[in-house]
């Protein structure tokens, strides 16, 4: 399958419009759209989480994002891929990440849309710095 112009991996700054994401996702050929929105959690580790901040290298996050998302097109019957990453500060319950995939069968978007966010959590150089209730913070790689 072809690697489709819409399909990208950006960084965000400003909120996740999910709304529009998957309308980037929209294709006739396709049967097929799953998303994954991952939202900042109340807790980690067993401690109360309050916020927490993502703070990325950006030309090479956007690389490499780029390339995992160009993979999984090559990889996946799939027909596009759409992923965005929060930096910055976020409040619990805002999005961090979404990746939408649309294809023309849900096996290959599933599977695609797996690979890409545990890609994505593994390669692209973005780190976490979790802030708790109890006023301290620490950088965590994020899971």
């Amino acid at each position: 399958m072809d690697v489709d112009s819409m399909s990208f991996f950006r960084l965000n700054d400003h909120g996740i419009d999910v709304a529009a994401l998957r309308r980037a996702l929209d294709d006739p050929h396709c049967g097929a759209v799953v998303g994954f929105d991952g939202v900042v959690r109340d807790h980690h580790g067993g401690r109360a989480v309050s916020e927490l901040r993502y703070e990325a290298y950006a030309a090479l996050a956007e690389r490499e994002g780029q390339a995992i998302v160009d993979e999984a097109v090559a990889k996946f019957a799939v027909r596009r891929i759409v992923a965005e990453h929060r930096v910055g500060l976020l409040g619990i319950g805002d999005i961090a990440v979404y990746v939408g995939v649309s294809a023309a069968h849900r096996d290959a978007a599933f599977a695609a849309c797996r690979h890409v966010i545990d890609e994505i959590k593994a390669r692209v150089p973005i780190w976490k710095h979790e802030h708790y209730a109890d006023g301290a913070a620490e950088w965590i790689h994020p899971d």
